[in-house]
């Protein structure tokens, strides 16, 4: 059964991120198309910056946009993310629905959780859900949580693709809380890995505020897809101070900054 161009897409570049080349006839077999068909979507992926056509095949446009695994970003920067998982925990109050993706930060959000009532927490995350039952059940917070079904990523401890984007977009959320890849004024907030980031897009979709989670490390840069424009973002949550030419656009964007401490 052939697929959409779209879905097409999404497994051109997820087999790139994790083989880092694709062939034609593979994914002709794969997606149940031409290799005519393949060739024209590789060419619409060149065209669009993501990959760079080779003989035969395709590999990715910029070898940086691989990210690397869960475990790995764990250990780097741990300390600034514990802090900005903490100032962002200040912004959920008692009664909030509230959705977060799955990335290092916001699991320290989620270990940030406390003193609250009656909240609902959406998420894709495996260990962020592990975290939240854990302090669910030694009473840090009361409420209930629900895991966002999909396709399960073991590197990136994640679960995502069509069934839980279409699970996601049937909820409505107060708060979304989004990890990032980079964050500029140009591109707004991006990351690596395009099925998560159609999750991070639902959840802002569906939510009345986004908040981003970034360390400085994240300053103006660009990584692999975008999640939202800088106009979508209601809160970005960082370590350090917004550089100084940031200042004009969040004003005239609305986005309000938050210096962890």
């Amino acid at each position: 059964m052939s697929i959409s161009s779209e879905e097409r897409k999404r497994v051109i570049l997820e087999h790139l991120r994790l083989e880092g080349r694709v062939k034609v006839p593979d994914l002709s077999r794969r997606c149940g198309v031409s290799e005519e068909t393949v060739r024209r979507d590789l060419f619409v992926l060149e065209r669009e910056g993501r990959v760079k056509r080779v003989y035969g095949g395709a590999v990715l446009s910029d070898p940086a946009n691989y990210e690397p695994p869960y475990l790995q970003r764990q250990k780097a920067r741990a300390e600034e993310k514990v802090r900005i998982g903490r100032a962002a925990a200040e912004l959920i109050v008692s009664g909030d629905t509230i959705v977060i993706d799955a990335g290092t930060t916001t699991l320290e959000l989620a270990k940030a959780i406390a003193g609250r009532e009656r909240l609902t927490v959406l998420t894709n995350s495996i260990a962020v859900a592990y975290y939240l039952m854990e302090s669910l059940n030694a009473g840090r917070f009361s409420g209930k949580i629900i895991v966002i079904g999909g396709e399960l990523n073991p590197e990136q401890q994640s679960l995502s693709g069509a069934t839980g984007e279409q699970v996601m977009s049937q909820f409505r959320v107060d708060k979304a809380f989004i990890s990032v890849g980079g964050i500029s004024m140009k591109r707004g907030v991006s990351d690596y890995d395009l099925n998560e980031t159609i999750m991070s897009r639902r959840m802002v979709e569906s939510a009345d505020q986004t908040i981003a989670l970034a360390d400085d490390s994240k300053l103006d840069k660009e990584a692999f897809v975008e999640i939202v424009p800088i106009r979508g973002v209601h809160t970005i949550v960082s370590n350090v101070p917004p550089p100084k030419g940031w200042i004009p656009s969040l004003k005239s964007n609305q986005v309000q900054w938050i210096q962890a401490e």
